[in-house]
């Protein structure tokens, strides 16, 4: 894993974004004082995680932004983007539930800071934690103390920290904040177990007198059983009859009911059949009256024959008073006849046409006395004979057609007294069918009657049937009710009584009101002894057991978590412990190494120290394990001494040091801690600056050593240590008040630093 590249926007002299690369092993930053060169280390720094500002050179996070100049506005946030080549897949979280990706070939740390001081955290783009950043770079070396970042001043501080600061620099260095960071984990999950488990406890205490009151109360409740298992008994036996009791009445109700209905459906056939055929008969009688109508219309035959029989008297007695005058005619034996003869013979017929017209005669009639007339009118005015006997042919003519018309009144009369004959013979008929239909309709009404009179019957059974059925619901829904009533007193077991098989047409009722006394009874014990409700209460019991059975689960859980928890955390400190002498020895075989080529001789080693916890700030203080056996865990802590002895000089103390032998000091402590475990990268800032020519030399040879192991950002003015860099950045301030960035290829800074 190797730093590639940082980029800067907004951050402090950095108006526009800028971006350095690292390709090589050993990259110098280079500039002239208050050019900006190192908000490049403050900006690694920042993006890192730096809580401190004091550290970044600021006492906001306003001091990290950017504050404009006078061609470039203010901005109002800044921000840091690293990238880490991440090819070899090493970057890692202890949470692996975070949800951001790691699977990428790059991984890239932002960290943006407002002007009200707010920050914000991505990992990939993603927003998270600080403590996921932390947790992020603790797996790849880099941790929170900084110790892959060194300044001048961070130089002498690993030299002025006290014993415990400085053993939390071994262990970042060493990669040990992994194993810290479990052991704070864990110590959290186990006060929070130790948490759990007291208020586990309460609940239990809170929870064991009531158990015990419920138990005895359930003491009650056994004593009751056996009385609750003799209502089962009883209750079974009675409902069982109960039951049967009911099925059989039901039954024999309904086939009773289905006997009668089919009874009622037969009568009610018959008599609708009867009064269809009443219909018909009906139908009958309707013909009686146009029987009647016929009668009317004989009446009206009887009297036009009546009335014609009278026009034919009156027609033949015109006739023959007609005929007696043309036969008292003079009989004609002459050419002539006498005028006088003739007037005389005409006055005669005359009057008897008048005496039949002063009848009623019929319209033919009178259109032939009407011509007779005028033809006697001519035979008063003439003698001629054969006028005369012209007009004696001519009246018998006319009387030949009275004759006609008499025998039509005779036709008509034959024919009105045939229909006569008819109608009389219809009517002969109707009365005969009449009379029938009443014998008839006098038989239906005797059977209607008697139909009616069975219906009557049934309908009363009916209703008694009825009457019978609400008595036998009253009876089931007691029943119902005595149902659950059991299965509440004695548990739903008490309806197995259906499968027990009992004759329900031997039931008797005085025996079941008996039973139902014996219930009766034994529930009135029951209730004296308050084992009514009962199943509330041993429901309410075997709750509260199975609450304390999970509660003492719950505790032994809890105390065996404490346990583990406990033991986790020993393992952890001593796993921390054994790499801790560990590295403690590698550092210090290095530290010999170094601090001999940088002083030519002498001796420096690391020592471990114990100091007494009562030392540490109050809101350090951690709470210690009642069950430790370590006398370290007690009331002591590791710290870490420098020892050192320079060559041809006698000092005790580090504080004796002169300025040039403290950097030369912390510089050789620094490569070495680097040398035991290499941070992916380092940065040095100005930490050769109080080196001579002849030491700036062995500084040059121990960056080159270095470079082997870890990636190397180096601030500098020094040229010695320039000619080991293969590429060099230069950051100047421009015209506008920004700070900017030049590369120089290794070939210009060579030429430069010679």
């Amino acid at each position: 894993m190797t730093l590639k590249s940082i980029e800067l926007s907004s951050f402090k002299s950095f108006g526009k974004k800028s971006v350095v690369n690292f390709t090589t092993p050993v990259t110098a930053i280079v500039g002239p004082n208050g050019s900006g060169k190192s908000n490049i280390v403050e900006a690694i720094r920042f993006v890192l995680g730096e809580q401190s500002m004091k550290s970044l050179r600021g006492k906001g996070g306003v001091d990290l932004i950017f504050k404009g100049s006078k061609s470039m506005s203010q901005a109002n946030r800044a921000s840091v983007t690293i990238t880490f080549d991440n090819k070899d897949k090493i970057f890692s979280f202890t949470n692996s539930g975070l949800g951001v990706s790691l699977d990428y070939d790059e991984v890239t740390v932002t960290r943006e800071v407002y002007a009200d001081g707010a920050n914000k955290y991505l990992i990939n783009g993603t927003e998270v934690r600080l403590k996921d950043i932390n947790d992020l770079l603790a797996s790849v070396n880099i941790g929170s103390s900084g110790h892959h970042i060194i300044s001048q001043g961070e130089a002498d501080r690993v030299l002025n920290a006290n014993s415990r600061d400085r053993r939390g620099m071994i262990e970042d260095a060493l990669g040990l904040k992994v194993y810290q960071f479990r052991i704070k984990e864990t110590e959290r999950k186990l006060d929070k177990t130790v948490l759990n488990m007291k208020e586990v406890s309460a609940m239990r205490r809170e929870v064991v007198p009531h158990l015990n009151f419920l138990k005895k109360q359930v003491e009650k409740l056994e004593r009751a059983r056996e009385m609750r298992e003799e209502l089962g008994s009883l209750y079974k036996d009675y409902l069982s009859k109960e039951s049967a009791y009911i099925k059989h009445e039901t039954a024999r109700l309904h086939h009773k009911r289905r006997i009668i209905d089919e009874n009622l459906l037969s009568l009610d056939e018959r008599i609708e059949s009867i009064n269809k055929n009443k219909d018909t008969k009906e139908s009958v009688l309707n013909f009686k009256e146009a029987l009647n109508q016929k009668e009317l219309y004989m009446s009206g035959l009887r009297a036009r024959k009546d009335e014609l029989s009278r026009k034919l008297g009156r027609v033949e007695g015109s006739i023959d008073s007609i005929m007696r005058g043309i036969n008292r005619a003079p009989e004609i034996k002459e050419d002539t006849i006498s005028k006088e003869a003739w007037q005389s013979f005409a006055d005669d017929l005359e009057s008897c046409i008048d005496e039949a017209n002063r009848t009623e005669v019929i319209s033919e009639l009178k259109d032939i006395f009407s011509r007779i007339k005028n033809r006697l009118g001519s035979i008063r005015v003439t003698s001629n004979k054969d006028e005369v006997n012209n007009a004696k042919e001519e009246l018998k003519r006319e009387y030949l057609e009275l004759e006609s018309v008499r025998e039509g009144i005779v036709t008509d009369i034959e024919l009105i007294t045939k229909e006569e004959e008819d109608v009389l013979v219809s009517i002969g008929i109707i009365r005969a069918e009449e009379k029938e239909f009443e014998n008839e309709n006098r038989d239906s009404e005797k059977v209607v009657y008697e139909l009616l009179s069975q219906k009557n019957v049934l309908n009363s059974d009916l209703h008694s049937i009825s009457f019978e059925e609400e008595k036998l619901a009253q009876i089931k829904n007691a029943f119902d009710f005595e149902m659950n009533e059991a299965g509440a007193l004695v548990g739903r077991e008490v309806l197995g009584f259906n499968n027990i098989e009992v004759d329900g047409a031997n039931i008797i009722r005085t025996s079941q009101d008996e039973s139902r006394r014996k219930i009766e009874r034994i529930k009135i014990k029951l209730e004296d002894a308050g084992a009514l409700g009962g199943g509330d209460l041993l429901k309410e019991y075997e709750d509260t057991k199975e609450r304390d059975i999970f509660l003492e689960k719950e505790l032994n859980d809890l105390q065996k978590s404490i346990e583990s928890l406990r033991t986790l955390i020993v393992d952890l400190k001593e796993t921390l412990d054994t790499e801790f002498k560990q590295g403690v020895e590698k550092i210090n075989k290095q530290f010999q190494d170094f601090f001999s080529l940088m002083f030519g001789g002498g001796s420096a080693f690391l020592s471990v120290t114990m100091e007494h916890k009562k030392s540490r700030k109050k809101d350090e203080l951690e709470e210690v394990s009642e069950d430790s056996e370590d006398d370290n865990e007690l009331g002591f802590e590791r710290g870490i001494e420098i020892n050192v002895t320079l060559p041809q000089k006698k000092v005790k103390d580090l504080h004796m040091l002169s300025g040039g032998e403290r950097s030369l000091t912390s510089i050789a402590l620094l490569f070495a801690i680097s040398q035991v475990n290499p941070p992916p990268f380092l940065v040095l800032d100005e930490t050769d600056a109080a080196l001579d020519e002849a030491n700036s030399r062995k500084y040059g040879n121990m960056i080159e050593n270095l470079s082997s192991c870890s990636q190397l950002i180096v601030v500098t003015h020094n040229r010695e240590t320039m000619s080991r860099a293969q590429v060099l950045y230069g950051v100047t301030m421009d015209i506008m008040g920004a700070s900017k960035l030049l590369s120089i290829k290794l070939d210009d800074a060579t030429v430069y630093a010679k």
